[in-house]
């Protein structure tokens, strides 16, 4: 009989982090929530480029379709009213092959209009690497971000048992693993397209 999936507590996730089964680079025990730990924004965001393509066609995704841009220390990213826009976490995460993990806003920053993803909150077992945030601003006015601030918060949940082709496995085609900045969408058009890891 398999034991049931359940989210970890605070204590858990320090346990887990102490012993090398969760990773989290760079690590600060104050960053821990009760059922969560917080991530911080990292420099690396990719912006869109509307007059490289008439239409995005899923079936033949537009290439260079974005462009990274890195904000310097003490500086500031600007997104615009309605603007789309790609981020990344500080924070590089390793996830074991019984563990997924969430990744959501946090609410403070939801009450001024800011989204930090779309579609891409899960985090498949065997991920690593940083996250890509999907950063939209709702308001009519811009919002500055600056690396280093608390953007989004990463929750754990436990498997019933260990994923048998974790993130990363041959044929899996796992396009984001061990990505260290923003990345664009790696999406393959055709009905066996995979998604759904926030990488």
């Amino acid at each position: 009989m398999t034991a049931p999936a359940s989210v970890l507590s605070d204590a858990t996730i320090l346990r887990y982090v102490q012993e090398g089964r969760i990773r989290v680079d760079p690590w600060d025990p104050k960053m821990v929530q009760p059922a969560s730990i917080d991530l911080r924004l990292g420099d690396s965001f990719r912006v869109f480029h509307n007059h490289r393509a008439t239409a995005i066609d899923l079936r033949d995704p537009p290439a260079n379709l974005t462009e990274e841009v890195v904000v310097a220390p003490g500086e500031a990213f600007v997104i615009h009213p309605g603007e789309f826009c790609l981020g990344r976490t500080l924070e590089w995460v390793g996830i074991p092959d019984d563990i997924v993990a969430r990744i959501e806003g946090k609410s403070s920053l939801g009450r001024l209009g800011l989204i930090v993803h779309a579609t891409a909150g899960f985090c498949d077992p065997g991920f690593e690497g940083t996250l890509t945030l999907e950063l939209n601003n709702l308001t009519r006015v811009p919002i500055r971000l600056y690396p280093d601030l608390p953007i989004a918060q990463l929750s754990f949940m436990t498997l019933d048992r260990p994923a048998e082709r974790p993130y990363g496995s041959p044929g899996l085609g796992s396009h984001y693993q061990g990505q260290l900045a923003a990345t664009e969408s790696r999406y393959e058009g055709g009905p066996a397209a995979a998604g759904g890891t926030a990488a």
